[in-house]
């Protein structure tokens, strides 16, 4: 990559400050509180649908759809290319956005394209249905439940108090505003207001139009269910909030002009101290801005030689800036909301167990400047045949490092972090084999005593929760499901998803492969030959037979039968420093043990 004379930072950073400013009106309309109980699909019909096939991707029985259908003479036979007003349930998902989620059985063939295309009928979007699941988008096995994610509105108090029931509609070829208002009945301005931006002759996208009930008539917003939310809202957009994005973005923008000299205003100096007060949003104050030239300078144009990573949102290079080592993540500037997400967490969030953030730059790409950590991640030692194994005690260590770092984000912040990707791969080794927790950018901030949420699953298979996994349910205990997951790893080496059959590709999870050992009347011997294989007979079974029961705890099926983290952390204080002889079958007469199977 050669650094271009024609770039301008100053425009790009303007240009940032616009992209951050519209992000942050589309999270003002994102917002809920509740939803409403009733919206629509309008459902285009393709060649060969019917409505018993309609109503079971719905969940919707065909008696019901049919009293929002009255133009429908005969339910065993319905025009291709007609539509079909489906109802549902308007939910408020995550406090975030309007959707409800429906649960569909994959067929052969299938792929995420074509269940949002073809099976719900554009009423989502491929990139949408991708995101809410676990599948790769080329291993979708058939006959799965998948989660399918479709938006709604329950109105708008700002444009009109007289609608208050709306369809999802995606746009067809052909169609535009006049022919929308006389199919719909509402005016052509209105359903510009509904739908600020939007290109009503594009032929594709998806709109929100008043519909009429059972009755034939539009029913009146109700006011306490629509809560002034925008039709336009953006499905999975889930940040700390609009007052932090603007101010980073209020405050990058006025760095900007500090560093080129531009007098400070009385606005100007009141948004750098804002920029410097904690509590106030994203604090930038201990986190350094560079530049790219210096970024560049310090990566040699961000070249294959000093690249040391790639995930699933940008690149890692390794660099020397100011006299310090630096691993410099690369993310593009589609992935502002895991850029500003992790930002946020790590300028807010120091200790020792948790990886620590140098600065970011914000000029033709998003770059994260982290400590560079010498050793790789855990995922490298338990796995990689370059690396000497790790040692029991130093297994123990690591464990109890990386129990601290989640500890403090579960339980000593305000809001609560959750991190929602904890695995052996983001749990990073320095010089001196301690562990530190890395990549916050899935990370889930929820207001201070609150346990559960529901939102849009992310993370990685394998580690996920069943209550995650089925119903996208989220809490600090799906953490600490995923950390059960690594304890398990660190016994065995093993990944958490485990090959069981190499010719007809079959597989079976970590955690149900302890379970099958744990439940034999004598679990010792089957936990011996779990044990990582490269530790010879140089560990201590009794503290190994110890942590299997602790990552059991961890990844009970019941969440409110989890233990804390902070609970985790003194059994793995009590492991670490304990010596004595210890039996499975006594395992229960340990009463800080007892009190981490009961989640106390």
């Amino acid at each position: 990559m050669t650094i271009s004379s024609n770039r301008n930072p100053r425009l790009e950073f303007i240009q940032l400050f616009h992209v951050l400013l519209l992000l942050s009106l589309k999270l003002a309309e994102a917002k809920c509180k509740t939803g409403c109980d009733l919206a629509l699909a309008s459902y285009n019909v393709w060649a060969g649908v019917n409505l018993t096939y309609i109503s079971k991707i719905f969940s919707q029985n065909i008696p019901e759809i049919l009293l929002y259908n009255p133009h429908v003479p005969n339910p065993d036979s319905i025009l291709a290319d007609s539509r079909i007003d489906v109802p549902f349930s308007c939910d408020c998902l995550n406090g975030d956005f309007l959707g409800h989620t429906f649960t569909y059985n994959t067929q052969p063939g299938d792929t995420y394209s074509k269940i949002a295309g073809i099976a719900f009928a554009n009423l989502t979007t491929e990139d949408w249905v991708h995101r809410v699941n676990i599948y790769d988008a080329t291993k979708i096995p058939e006959h799965a439940s998948i989660n399918v994610t479709v938006n709604c509105s329950c109105g708008d108090k700002r444009v009109s108090k007289n609608y208050g029931l709306f369809a999802t509609y995606p746009l067809r070829p052909g169609e535009n505003l006049s022919s929308l208002a006389a199919d719909s009945g509402a005016p052509g301005d209105l359903l510009q207001r509904y739908n600020p931006g939007m290109n009503f002759s594009a032929g594709t996208g998806i709109i929100y139009v008043p519909a009429k009930d059972t009755t034939g008539n539009y029913p009146p917003l109700k006011i306490s269910a629509a809560a002034g939310i925008s039709s336009r809202v953006i499905a999975g957009i889930s940040i700390a909030g609009v007052a932090g994005v603007l101010l980073f973005a209020s405050c990058i923008y006025f760095r900007f002009y500090k560093k080129n000299k531009v007098k400070k205003s009385l606005l100007s100096e009141t948004i750098e101290n804002r920029c410097t007060q904690p509590g106030r949003g994203i604090t930038v104050d201990k986190s350094v801005e560079f530049s790219y030239e210096e970024l560049a300078k310090a990566t040699n144009d961000f070249s294959m030689a000093n690249k040391i990573g790639q995930g699933g949102f940008g690149s890692v290079y390794y660099a020397e800036l100011r006299g310090e080592k630096a691993a410099i993540k690369k993310m593009d500037m589609q992935a502002s909301k895991e850029f500003l997400a992790e930002l946020k967490v790590l300028t807010h969030v120091h200790h020792l167990n948790l990886v620590r953030l140098i600065g970011y730059c914000v000029e033709g790409s998003l770059f994260l400047v982290y400590e560079f950590i010498e050793n790789g991640n855990l995922s490298q030692h338990l796995r990689g045949s370059e690396r000497d194994p790790l040692p029991w005690l130093t297994r123990v260590q690591i464990a109890l490092d990386s129990a601290r770092g989640l500890e403090y984000i579960h339980e000593h912040t305000v809001p609560v972090y959750i991190h929602r990707d904890v695995k052996s791969a983001n749990i990073l080794i320095d010089e001196n084999f301690r562990g530190k927790v890395a990549d916050f950018g899935l990370t889930k901030l929820t207001e201070y005593g609150s346990t559960s949420m529901h939102t849009r699953l992310v993370g990685t298979f394998g580690y996920m929760p069943p209550e995650y996994a089925q119903y996208g349910d989220v809490s600090p205990k799906i953490d600490v499901y995923a950390f059960g997951v690594v304890l398990f790893e660190l016994i065995s080496a093993k990944e958490a998803v485990v090959k069981t059959n190499e010719i007809i590709t079959e597989s079976k999870g970590l955690v149900a492969l302890f379970e099958d050992v744990l439940s034999e009347l004598d679990p010792k011997e089957g936990i011996r030959k779990l044990v990582d294989p490269r530790l010879g007979d140089n560990y201590p079974l009794d503290s190994v037979c110890k942590m299997v029961q602790l990552a059991k705890a961890c990844t009970h099926e019941n969440p409110q039968l989890r233990p804390s983290m902070r609970s985790i952390v003194v059994a793995l204080m009590t492991l670490s420093s304990s010596t004595e002889d210890w039996d499975v079958g006594t395992f229960y007469e340990n009463q800080a043990l007892v009190n981490l199977m009961s989640g106390r």
